[in-house]
């Protein structure tokens, strides 16, 4: 089969690798689609992953190919949503059902080898059968979705709020602003540097779509009841504070990539508005893989969260290592990024 496998930062190659034969309790997937997350750009092109050779990828759906010995419950066919975490379900986090803290997880793309591949193993028990209707690429998108409501169930949101998304155009911002809206938020607004992405906004639902923070101070009035940081940048992390209003609360999801620091002005403003800080992690929750994955499936297939009008490329697996590195040297506009390893003639499910 053919993978895209990285041999060091920045070394990345299509290659042969013999297809993986699905064990006990496993089943072989065939890849359907693999998006793009952003933490690929740091782990392919700047940082380097926890293992070298490694096939990258972790956003994705696959049509089940074979089953493992003892696999019950699926069928050859099968189209399922991939879960990239593989909790060890022993530490304390995991008996507490608190999976996105396991301490001793496996992952796919970073851990153990992903999905810019034509096939992968993984164990069954882990997958979510995708409700009839739903096309492959929506759910490839599960994860950030589920990640975005994950980190909105962790805010003070109530019907009626406030919201703003910190780097509202991309896809877990974009689907921040769409659960906002499901959630009963009255006014959300996005804040993004890329003016293309800022108007996608509008096309998920906000009420108002800003470019710069100049633009933002204009609107921010009071505050917003409820800030979603999803960006990672230390200026941005300090600016969301600053619109926050009186027991709001600010929810980080980005993953920064340098030192983070709030000025004087804000943490005082923290102290004196009582603003409550809190991170979210992953997208697990008990049962695994979560609330957070059943409800995403479920509001997909309902039609109620849009997904395809995020979509600004489809590729084939020859086009990794190029998009990947224009989307890190920010030298191409995007938004969801997927990859088809198998070709764009998806069966419908």
């Amino acid at each position: 089969m053919r993978v895209v496998q990285m041999h060091g930062v920045g070394d990345i190659r299509l290659e042969e690798m013999d297809i993986p034969k699905p064990g006990k309790g496993e089943v072989l997937l065939k890849v359907a689609a693999c998006g793009v997350c952003g933490s690929d750009l740091a782990r392919m092109y700047k940082k380097g992953p926890h293992k070298l050779p490694l096939v990258t990828g972790h956003e994705f759906s696959a049509y089940i190919a074979e089953l493992g010995e003892g696999v019950d419950g699926f069928e050859v066919g099968d189209l399922v949503t991939v879960p990239p975490m593989l909790p060890c379900f022993e530490c304390a986090p995991c008996t507490q059902g608190h999976f996105s803290l396991c301490e001793n997880y496996d992952y796919y793309g970073s851990r153990r080898h992903g999905a810019y591949a034509e096939y992968v193993a993984g164990p069954a028990k882990l997958l979510l059968k995708v409700p009839a209707g739903l096309d492959a690429r929506a759910a490839a998108m599960v994860d950030p979705a589920a990640i975005a409501l994950h980190a909105i169930w962790r805010t003070n949101l109530t019907a009626g709020s406030s919201v703003l998304v910190m780097g509202g155009g991309g896809p877990i911002g974009l689907f921040a602003v769409q659960w906002a809206r499901i959630m009963g938020a009255t006014r959300i607004v996005a804040c993004d540097v890329s003016k293309e992405k800022a108007e996608l906004a509008l096309e998920a639902g906000a009420d108002v779509a800003v470019s710069s923070y100049e633009e933002l101070l204009e609107i921010a009035d009071d505050g917003f009841d409820v800030v979603v940081e999803t960006t990672g940048v230390a200026k941005v992390a300090d600016q969301s504070v600053s619109v926050t209003a009186r027991h709001g609360s600010v929810t980080l999801i980005g993953i920064p990539p340098a030192e983070v620091e709030i000025s004087a002005a804000n943490w005082a403003r923290l102290m004196r508005l009582e603003i409550n800080i809190c991170g979210s992690w992953n997208s697990f929750s008990a049962p695994f893989p979560g609330k957070e994955w059943t409800t995403t499936l479920e509001h997909m297939a309902r039609g109620n969260l849009q997904w395809e009008f995020m979509i600004t490329h489809e590729l084939p697996l020859e086009k990794v290592d190029e998009t990947i590195r224009a989307m890190a040297e920010r030298t191409i506009h995007s938004s969801k990024v997927l990859f088809l390893p198998n070709g764009s003639d998806l069966p419908t499910n």
